[in-house]
């Protein structure tokens, strides 16, 4: 990258704490000072969490579904009215001082349902403490965007055991994170990066089409490029969009569209992707596939984001962007205080 000074255009060093992922994740599972929750009897899971916590809820939401548990992902200030007896209610807030998150944690609180909150601090660890809540509390590293793998495998480490989630697969995605790393890093700036060469590729407004499991990944992406480098981003479910997304492309010019594949997706799938691909082909546009690492569905997702949220970071910095700020966001924020 000879054109472009990491030093001037991510000055707040967020390619340097990316750089740093596979370790932050491995400190935060081997971290001996977290509780295993146990909570009994839990039929459904409710994950509430707004941004980056979000997207951890989406992340075990996909990781859970194919296990027996009903699983709901909340973004919101609310609670639905399936919260009973049988609900694990599971807050995150890496502030600490999310609105929402901080409300559905009072709601949880009043139902008298079980819940456990993870933050780095604020009003959420408060709250805990005053009412006597399950919490556990997250290494904040850079930013909240940036601390999913802290967040993550903190609460991998507390409630896995409660999943089911095993410590093989847990171990397994931290190893494969470790082989993307030395792909992808800020030290290899070159088309040879996988992460890099993607965000060489994006121009116009990225449209993202991925398979169903992996829609944590994908979400997540859409996110990154909104909050990182500053753009419009769309994301959809390749077979929900062939039946109404696939008709916008017979106008759009400035867009461009990358296809998240699973390196085992279902058959069905498999087939929509060569049929899309056909027709892209066919009508000269312009699409970028990224494959998954082979594994179980946590490695797959983990390892995709991270070269996702890398790419996103790549971006903006070609176009010369700083991606740490978020003035939109502190814009909403600063009158909802004042509200």
């Amino acid at each position: 990258m000879q054109d472009y000074d990491l030093s001037k255009y991510d000055p707040s060093g967020m390619c340097k704490a990316y750089d740093t992922w596979p370790e932050i994740a491995r400190h935060a599972y081997e971290n001996e000072n977290c509780k295993m929750s146990d909570f009994k009897n839990i039929k459904h899971v409710a994950f509430a969490g707004m941004g980056g916590s979000g997207a951890i809820g989406e992340i075990f939401s996909s990781v859970l579904s194919k296990s027996g548990l009903h699983t709901s992902v909340i973004k919101s200030h609310v609670l639905p009215k399936t919260v009973n007896d049988d609900t694990l209610v599971v807050v995150t807030s890496m502030s600490g001082n999310t609105e929402e998150s901080l409300s559905i944690l009072q709601e949880a609180k009043r139902k008298n349902t079980n819940v456990i909150a993870f933050s780095s601090g604020g009003l959420i660890k408060d709250y805990c403490t005053k009412n006597e809540i399950m919490y556990q509390q997250i290494q904040m590293i850079h930013s909240p965007r940036t601390s999913l793998p802290s967040a993550l495998y903190t609460m991998l480490k507390t409630l896995g055991p409660q999943f089911e989630i095993s410590y093989n697969e847990i171990l397994n995605s931290i190893r494969l994170m470790e082989m993307t790393q030395k792909k992808i890093n800020s030290s290899l700036l070159k088309r040879d990066n996988p992460a890099f060469d993607l965000a060489s590729w994006i121009s116009g407004m990225p449209v993202i089409y991925y398979p169903f499991g992996l829609s944590a990944a994908a979400i997540r992406f859409k996110n990154s490029l909104q909050e990182n480098a500053k753009i419009h981003a769309v994301a959809e479910e390749v077979l929900e969009a062939c039946h109404n997304g696939i008709m916008s492309w017979e106008r759009s010019k400035n867009m461009r569209c990358m296809l998240i594949r699973g390196t085992d997706d279902h058959s069905k799938t498999k087939e929509r992707w060569e049929i899309i691909k056909q027709y892209f082909n066919e009508n000269k546009i312009p699409f970028y596939e990224i494959y998954s690492v082979t594994g179980d569905l946590l490695s797959k997702i983990v390892n995709l984001t991270y070269l996702l949220d890398f790419a996103s970071i790549y971006f903006a910095i070609l176009n010369m962007i700083d991606p740490s700020p978020l003035k939109s966001i502190e814009y909403i924020k600063e009158r909802m205080r004042k509200s």
